[in-house]
């Protein structure tokens, strides 16, 4: 295999099920080398779920990597499920799966969503963090959430078009409570296609060429329903977190984990994610290596990202 590309399909060594509060349970694997330093993935959305692709950006001769679906994405139960799912659950979840799997200390690695996640977590636990590989970096501001909704139509006008277009003329002016509306109605005929269009949206404005392998496999039910409701619920509520970050996001806590080391890996043509949050985190965090990555977007698959994100993991592999 080249260095730098993904490393070869993988089983899992261990899957299983973890009780969490108020209902749900948890879907969780372990690849690679059981004695190996552990590493957590942290997948995008938040509701995107974790696939079997995502295990191979990890060396399994060194790593142990720990892999799981978040509350009501994926594989975990109930799908879809917006009760008792906030960032600091998640934040929870994230540690009590590091109890029962007896780990100390664990790098993480996330993109989009996957990196706010891990910078929450980091900061709530920081003498629990090893390192951080991160990816399309999104911190949760305001902003960022209105350029997701709105912004992205200035240079892709056709996907936002259907994407606002999917709503009656007379919702178009709140696009998110539409949405969210649509979402969490219980009849399948009305969540479904709605789930489909948000989904097919965000796939859309994924990668720097058209990709339709991307956007079909957006567009498959148990990954839209996750993502769309989910995302939609976090959105209308400034990710679930405090409200003195809305406008600063996650930055102000970095002081906590200034002495983390990471890796920071960012599209120049990202349009989920635009590289401005990639460089607001990198300014305040000294210990980050920032990598820009000159022909890609969004999207960790890109040629360029997934040998970036390899390249990062054996910076660490070797001592950085």
């Amino acid at each position: 295999m080249p260095r730098g590309d993904l490393f070869p399909e993988i089983g899992p060594f261990e899957t299983g099920y973890l009780p969490l509060t108020e209902g749900h349970v948890m879907y969780w694997e372990q690849v690679g080398n059981p004695r190996g330093m552990p590493a957590l993935f942290l997948h995008g959305g938040p509701g995107a779920g974790a696939g079997a692709v995502h295990r191979r950006f990890f060396d399994p001769t060194f790593w142990r990597v720990i892999i799981f679906d978040q509350r009501g994405a994926g594989r975990s139960r109930p799908l879809g499920s917006l009760e008792a799912n906030t960032t600091d659950h998640l934040v929870h979840d994230i540690e009590t799966l590091r109890q029962h799997l007896g780990i100390d200390r664990w790098l993480l690695f996330g993109g989009s969503w996957g990196s706010t996640l891990a910078l929450a977590y980091a900061q709530a636990y920081p003498l629990r963090v090893t390192g951080c590989v991160l990816r399309g970096v999104f911190l949760g501001r305001r902003e960022e959430v209105d350029w997701f909704l709105h912004g992205l139509g200035t240079l892709f006008p056709d996907a936002h078009a259907a994407f606002t277009n999917f709503l009656p003329e007379n919702e178009r002016g709140d696009v998110l409570g539409a949405y969210l509306r649509r979402l969490t109605d219980p009849d399948p005929s009305v969540h479904m296609p709605a789930a489909r269009a948000w989904s097919i949206y965000e796939g859309s404005c994924s990668t720097l060429l058209p990709s339709p392998d991307t956007v079909t496999s957006f567009a498959q039910d148990r990954t839209a329903l996750g993502l769309a409701r989910i995302e939609a619920h976090y959105f209308a509520h400034d990710l679930f977190l405090p409200p003195e970050t809305t406008e600063g996001g996650l930055l102000g806590g970095m002081h906590k984990i200034a002495h983390v080391p990471a890796e920071i890996v960012q599209g120049r043509y990202d349009v989920i994610c635009p590289a401005r949050t990639a460089f607001d985190l990198a300014a305040v965090w000294p210990t980050a290596r920032l990598t820009l990555v000159p022909d890609a977007g969004h999207s960790a698959l890109e040629p360029g990202i997934r040998r970036a994100l390899v390249a990062a993991l054996e910076r660490f592999r070797v001592g950085r």
